[in-house]
Formats: structure tokens, C-alpha cells, sequence
């Protein structure tokens, strides 16, 4: 499929998925309006040529409170998670002023933080705690920044608070894109100075790529301290990452999206 063609399907999507959200979503249920947005984000990942290969178990998306910790490569990372499971992302709050894809995340659900304003970390922390404290599925990438997905970076303490605070689970996610034989590739990073429209281009010229997903054991936020529960979290997706590099094998077997449904 010419990268052209496949930039206006992408671009027909995001229009339905704001037209679904206008005319549909407000006669919803909270589990339908997830269902539909888990669909579309499956959709938009197979529209830009990304085929998602998940290993582990995924928290339940209602259930104990859950904080998704992942390594962020990509603006492919939220949609890949998303076609998996329908969590509330924590974002920052440029993301908000985006054209369309600003205004789409905010009707997700997503929680934006002002990272300029210091008053605005007790506010988010509060209102992830009372997400968590209800049971749901929250996500975060803690190295507050994207990597090029060949190393992790040390993840931010202060975001585990809420984790802490609501005594939930934090998951621990690796994710990595891999070309069409198997092998790491660099296509889908989003970071330096790239910019979105040279991002999406890549992605869309790369010919296809895998997005592969690790859901690695839970770690409960029980006592303790943020800056132990952030470390752990980061020496877990390091070590998973490193393992991956050699070649081991996941703890579990592979699975695909449709598989676990």
C-alpha cells in the first residue's frame, strides 16, 4: 500500500473516530464507549502497517486499581496499548492543544499534567489516586520523554505516588518495534527533533512493522517508597529489554490481541 494512500485512510479514521465520539459516545455506556475505542485504536495501528504481538497478561481493565508503566518509543505507543486494552493515559498537557488528536484524547479519558506548573503534580496525583482507588486501568510513561527504544531511562519517582497512595498494582510494560524480520528498527521513534508529520512518514514508508508488547509481572504499592516502587518498575522493563536484545524467550507464551478476547 503506496505511504500517500495509507496517510489518507489514517487521516479518514481520525475523522471517524471524532464523529463516533460526537454523535455516539454520548448515548454510551462507559464499557461500550472502551470497547469501541480499543477497536478503533486496532484499526488505526493496521491502517499505518503495525502488526501488535503481545506477550504476558494484561490487567483487567475494571478490577484493582492498575498503573501501566511502559518505555516510550513512539506516538504509535499509546494506540498499540489501547488496541490491547482501553486504559486512562497520563499525558502531558501539549498534547491537549494538538489539532484533532489533542481534542481525541481528552475525549478518551486521557489526564493531561501541566509539566511547567509544580501545583499541577498534586492535582493529577490526587485525581490518579481516586481513578485507582475506584479500579481502573491507568497508564504512564515515566521517563517523562521518548527514547529511540534501544535503552530506558530513569523514570520520574513522583509518578508512583498515586500508585502508593491507592495501594494498586503497577505493571511494568516493555514495548519495542521490530521490521518485517523481526529484527529492531528505528521507524517508529518518535524523538530528537523529528516531528510528527516526519514520524508518521516513516512509520508509513517502513513497509510494515511489528509492535511487540511485554506485560511483565505486577508490582504491588504497598509501603515502601516511591523512589524503591520507580526502580524496581525501570530494572524490570530494563532487564526485559536486555533480554530481549539476546534473544530469550518471554516468561510466557505469545499471544495475539484477538486471542485473549
Amino acid at each position: 500500500m503506496r505511504p500517500a494512500y495509507q496517510l489518507l485512510r489514517l487521516l479518514g479514521h481520525l475523522l471517524t473516530g471524532a464523529l463516533t465520539i460526537l454523535l455516539l459516545f454520548p448515548h454510551l455506556s462507559a464499557e461500550e464507549r472502551a470497547r469501541r475505542v480499543t477497536v478503533w485504536a486496532g484499526r488505526l495501528v493496521g491502517l499505518a502497517g503495525v502488526r501488535v504481538v503481545m506477550h504476558g497478561r494484561p490487567p483487567a481493565v475494571r478490577g484493582e486499581g492498575a498503573l501501566i508503566v511502559a518505555n516510550h518509543v513512539s506516538w504509535l505507543d499509546i494506540h498499540v496499548l489501547h488496541s490491547l486494552l482501553f486504559t486512562r493515559f497520563i499525558s502531558k498537557a501539549e498534547i491537549k492543544n494538538w489539532p484533532l488528536i489533542g481534542w481525541l484524547a481528552e475525549m478518551t479519558g486521557t489526564l493531561f499534567l501541566e509539566r511547567t506548573k509544580k501545583s499541577d503534580a498534586a492535582r493529577i496525583n490526587q485525581l490518579m489516586a481516586e481513578h485507582l482507588r475506584s479500579g481502573e486501568c491507568l497508564a504512564l510513561f515515566p521517563e517523562g520523554t521518548t527514547t529511540d527504544g534501544s535503552e530506558v531511562r530513569p523514570f520520574y519517582a513522583s509518578l508512583f505516588n498515586p500508585a502508593l497512595a491507592a495501594e494498586a498494582q503497577v505493571w511494568p510494560v516493555l514495548i519495542r518495534y521490530l521490521d518485517l524480520n523481526g529484527q529492531p528498527t528505528l521507524a517508529a521513534a518518535y524523538h530528537d527533533d523529528t516531528t510528527l508529520a516526519q514520524s508518521v512518514m516513516r512509520v508509513l514508508r517502513s513497509g510494515g512493522l511489528q509492535a511487540e508488547v511485554t506485560f511483565l509481572p505486577p508490582i504491588p504499592a504497598t509501603g515502601g517508597h516511591r523512589r524503591e516502587l520507580a526502580q524496581t518498575a525501570e530494572s524490570a522493563i530494563r532487564d526485559a529489554l536486555a533480554r530481549a536484545g539476546r534473544g530469550t524467550a518471554p516468561e510466557t507464551p505469545a499471544r495475539r490481541p484477538g486471542e485473549m478476547r
